[in-house]
């Protein structure tokens, strides 16, 4: 029985992911369904605005969870439907949910293999692992926003290895919610782009959020290095008292 639990997570995880590419679901994470539906789907929110606003988080946890590709595109609808605000605070709350499951994926199912192979390895998963293990919350806090480490190594790692949920869940949370309001608002620019030209070019697309893009590179770069010296400055007193 106790095995049956260890494993359940991890069974949930990729039965999910085979009956979205099973059932051909991941074919509709694309701009042209946007063009396509874009007007239906806007009805469904003026309609039922919270019932569809939770459907959009379930669906987005459940890809992010399942490490099916186009949550980006996810994220962009959730600006195209509901705004950068909105639609970034309720995207990134949906990959925290979906990065926890994964969480519970290394802490059960792959915990004790995974736990023996970091420790026999010197490559990047020993490092996370070492990381994860030092200082949760910065760790997995710099690496959701430099994106330096695979999203979902930093999961495993942090279930691995055990770590704390509160400075996990927080820092996951802070971590990715600059990116996804500036992909949110990518999304709500993209509502005007579609109303104003429904075959728009790709490379006319790219110019037009440039900005955006180069804000989220920037965002990347600028915020640990004020996070890291943000934590030196708090501890230079405790240096000088002692």
């Amino acid at each position: 029985m106790d095995r049956v639990k260890r494993f359940l997570p991890l069974a949930v995880l990729l039965a999910a992911a085979a009956l979205i590419f099973g059932m051909g679901w991941n074919r509709y994470l694309s701009l042209e369904t946007l063009r396509e539906h874009g007007a239906a789907l806007e009805a469904l929110v003026a309609q039922r605005y919270l019932l569809m606003l939770g459907a959009l988080m379930l669906v987005f946890a459940l890809l992010t969870a399942s490490v099916v590709p186009g949550v980006v595109f996810i994220t962009v609808t959730a600006g195209y439907l509901f705004g950068p605000w909105v639609g970034g605070v309720a995207t990134a709350f949906a990959a925290t949910v979906g990065a926890l499951a994964v969480y519970y994926v290394g802490r059960t199912a792959l915990g004790d293999s995974l736990r023996r192979r970091a420790a026999a390895d010197t490559g990047l998963l020993n490092r996370v692992c070492a990381g994860v293990d030092k200082d949760t919350f910065w760790y997995v806090l710099i690496a959701r926003l430099v994106v330096t480490v695979p999203f979902h190594m930093i999961n495993v790692a942090a279930g691995v290895m055990a770590a704390p949920l509160r400075p996990y869940v927080i820092a996951t949370f802070v971590g990715l919610l600059p990116a996804h309001i500036i992909y949110c608002w990518i999304g709500d620019s993209l509502h005007e782009v579609l109303i104003t030209n429904p075959n728009p070019d790709i490379r006319s697309l790219f110019a037009e959020f440039f900005w955006p893009l180069m804000g989220v590179a920037f965002l990347s770069m600028l915020l640990p290095l004020l996070l890291r010296l943000g934590q030196k400055l708090r501890g230079r007193p405790r240096m000088e008292a002692s």
